[in-house]
């Protein structure tokens, strides 16, 4: 071999090495980061096996050594908030990170009501001027999907400014900036949403399998792809008949199929499972509305539970606040919604610990399936966050349906969350039914009385049953006096 060729090789080949021994990091480690105050935080990351690595931090330094796969770990100390700082990591190379904040750090998931921008949100000139606050962080997952756990994402972080937060999440957005206005220390939003996809896509593979109850999601599943090579043919003949039109239009979409967003569990695996070890104080989801057919509401709560059950397993901080949005009114579902039934699965989800509901029944948009109103959607999973987070005495909730007592031909409500008391807003108290033994519905007349409601029509002598807000865009008026709006429900299932 002509010696200047074996030169190069040998080039190479101590290049290679050399990129193989430096120490390396997950995406999220970057400038302007922000980690989570008063709890153990993990730095992780790769270099050569058996390499010496060395992290220091405020004034702590720890040393550990690379496993056999070259993977490496270290639990900084729990911090009060501050910042900024500088992480430094070594080991034959050194890498220095600055602008490292300490506070609040929450994921917001779901679909695209979490994914929808500041820019196109209610206000949006306005709240794109006003937005300088330098300690609130975003740090913004690129959408990407994966058959199995992927180690680290593609993302970057963002510091809110105007030039910044058109792009970002609207709700995670007025979310954070309630809990900086009120806490006063750094808040970051890991953002990882992906518009129009159902549950079951964010739910890890031993998740998903570990609860027989859930084999309907991969049935559903089982017949997209049965039926996906016909779809595709159509599609391709759609594509065909497009191209000899002029191409006039949009071009017709890839049918859902192998290696969609709506897989289940691809999302974890792409988006979630790298952000996994990352030491949060909480998580933000808005979704459902994929999930919101009569075929797919009735398993939404199993599925929802196990999501949540599901991540904090693998997040392995116990049961940390998990608040969620319940579906906004709108009026233009399409086909046979099961919108209601739905509605109700994230109600019965708060019976798991330490979950908060923000009811929007009140703030949607009739012909829209993304209400302009971020900011009281924000407001409201803020309100949660402050008392089931931070230990702050506030009426986070409207009212919420507890028990129906009879009385003769009447049936009285009872409800948690009353706050100061009940309201009916603008006056007048609507969107209650009530039924007898038959089953059928009429609109009652209702009154509040201290606490409770009292409902009553001459068209039910003996009524056995209650609904409120049972529609996909129904007419409700039940509020606390703090203003929050009760939640839509049923008295039996």
């Amino acid at each position: 071999m002509p010696k200047r060729f074996s030169a190069i090789i040998l080039l190479l080949l101590a290049l290679a090495a050399n990129a193989a021994a430096d120490v390396r990091l997950s995406s999220i480690f970057a400038e302007g980061m922000v980690l989570q105050r008063e709890r153990p935080c993990r730095i992780w990351g790769k270099a050569n096996p058996g390499e010496a690595v060395t992290v220091a931090f405020r004034g702590e330094e720890l040393k550990t050594t690379a496993d056999a796969l070259g993977r490496w770990e270290v639990f900084l100390k729990p911090g009060s908030a501050g910042g900024p700082f500088e992480l430094t990591v070594q080991g034959t190379n050194t890498i220095r990170i600055p602008g490292v904040l300490v506070g609040e750090v929450w994921v917001a998931s779901g679909q695209s009501n979490m994914e929808w921008m500041v820019k196109n949100s209610r206000d949006a000139e306005k709240e794109i001027a006003a937005a300088n606050y330098p300690q609130i962080h975003f740090f913004k997952v690129e959408h990407v999907v994966a058959d199995a756990p992927r180690e680290d994402v593609k993302a970057a972080w963002h510091v809110v400014s105007p030039q910044t937060i058109g792009d970002l999440s609207a709700v995670g957005y007025f979310f954070a900036r309630d809990l900086h206005q009120q806490l006063r220390v750094p808040i970051a939003i890991l953002q990882a949403p992906w518009g129009g996809t159902p549950a079951e896509s964010w739910v890890s593979p031993s998740g998903l399998a570990a609860d027989p109850a859930l084999l309907p999601v991969y049935s559903y599943w089982a017949r997209i792809l049965e039926n996906y090579p016909a779809a595709l043919t159509r599609q391709e003949q759609s594509v065909a008949k497009w191209e000899a039109d002029g191409r006039k239009g949009a071009r017709p979409g890839i049918p859902t199929g192998p290696g969609h967003p709506h897989q289940p569990s691809t999302l974890w695996n792409a988006m979630i499972a790298p952000l996994v070890p990352y030491a949060i104080a909480g998580v933000i989801w808005y979704q459902g509305e994929s999930n919101g057919s009569k075929e797919r509401a009735p398993v939404y709560h199993r599925l929802f539970s196990t999501l949540i059950t599901d991540w904090r397993r693998a997040w392995g901080q116990g049961d940390f606040p998990f608040l969620f949005v319940q579906l906004a009114n709108f009026g233009r579902v399409g086909g046979v919604s099961g919108w209601p039934e739905l509605r109700e699965a994230q109600l019965q989800t708060l019976r798991l610990a330490n979950t908060g509901m923000a009811v929007t029944i009140d703030i949607g948009e009739t012909a829209d399936i993304h209400p302009k109103n971020k900011q009281d959607v924000g407001l409201r999973l803020a309100l949660a966050a402050r008392t089931l987070a931070y230990g702050q005495r506030l009426v986070y909730s409207g009212p919420i349906f507890r028990q129906q007592v009879t009385e003769g031909s009447s049936l009285r409500l009872f409800f948690d969350h009353v706050g100061g008391g009940l309201v009916a807003r603008g006056g007048n108290l609507q969107g209650f039914e009530i039924a007898g033994a038959d089953g059928r519905f009429v609109a009652a007349q209702a009154r509040i009385d201290g606490g409770t409601v009292v409902l009553s029509s001459a068209e039910v002598a003996h009524p056995v049953q209650a609904r409120y807000g049972w529609a996909d865009d129904p007419v409700t008026t039940l509020t606390n006096k703090e203003g929050l709006p009760a939640s839509p429900f049923r008295t039996r299932n």
